[in-house]
């Protein structure tokens, strides 16, 4: 499955770093690609291991705003 999730305060290629490790250390996270630019991050992921919820969690302890 594939999600776009808007995200707050990424400004620079740490930001980038900072959200895509975090994302792929998740179970079932398969692909997780930042667009500073847009300020989203395209994510794809087998929804029977991991959910939405348990994603934005892991991108807001990193110090960024998930927006719905």
């Amino acid at each position: 499955m594939e999600k776009t999730l808007n995200v707050r305060g990424m400004t620079c290629g740490h930001c980038k770093m900072s959200v895509e490790g975090a994302l792929k250390k998740l179970d079932g996270v398969s692909k997780a690609e930042v667009s500073l630019e847009a300020g989203k991050v395209d994510i794809t992921f087998d929804e029977s291991k991991v959910n939405v919820e348990t994603m934005k969690d892991a991108i807001e302890e990193q110090g960024y705003d998930v927006e719905n």
